[in-house]
């Protein structure tokens, strides 16, 4: 069984399991309060699985693409509670889970503010089923979207990540041997605020 964690869109938690399916998820499609609900979802999917922390055997978490500030939350949050319950954590691209599924040739896109999106291009799943991704993650306005959509692709736009379907790829990935993402954030662009390259001058 696995705890789910996606903050890359709104903040999406799940308990799945291989056989059972989805025990629990809750989700909250707010993009500015993260950190604020992202405890109680998790705390409300364990109860509503009646999943105890010990019969987890991981924490997935959501690598984005996503915003700076909401993709950390996420991440931070399944690597604590990994670290604090002493499981392992599951790194999975957001965009994988949105495509687990689909059939076809197909583009995801997601929102990255400032009148961009995420974008990730998908041949048909391959003989187990799962995402077959061959372009991207890459960032691209808006208006060029139609552009840089490859000739024959779909385009599937996604407001929202559900932890559910990146858990059971979790599993998917697992069962046949295929690996994970690389453990680090898909952030494709840097934070608003940066610190200063050195101490701040005091003039009297």
């Amino acid at each position: 069984m696995l705890l789910a964690i996606d903050t890359s869109a709104g903040t999406s938690v799940a308990v799945v399991d291989r056989e059972a399916g989805i025990l629990a998820e809750h989700s909250s499609d707010d993009t500015r309060r993260h950190a604020e609900v992202i405890g109680e979802l998790i705390a409300a999917c364990l109860a509503d699985s009646g999943i105890e922390i010990a019969d987890l055997s991981g924490v997935v978490s959501g690598m984005g693409p996503g915003p700076f500030t909401g993709l950390r939350v996420g991440i931070a949050a399944a690597r604590a509670f990994a670290f604090g319950a002493g499981k392992l954590v599951v790194p999975i691209a957001s965009h994988d889970a949105i495509a687990f599924g689909e059939p076809g040739l197909f583009v995801v896109a997601t929102d990255a503010r400032r009148s961009e999106l995420y974008w990730s291009a998908y041949g048909p799943p391959d003989a187990a089923g799962l995402p077959t991704r061959t372009a991207g993650p890459s960032l691209v306005k808006a208006v060029d979207l139609e552009s840089a959509v490859p000739a024959g692709h779909r385009v599937i736009r996604a407001s929202t990540v559900s932890a559910a379907s990146l858990g059971l790829l979790a599993e998917a990935l697992y069962a046949n041997g295929r690996p994970f993402a690389a453990d680090e954030p898909l952030y494709l662009r840097s934070p608003d605020v940066t610190l200063s390259a050195g101490p701040k001058r005091v003039t009297s």
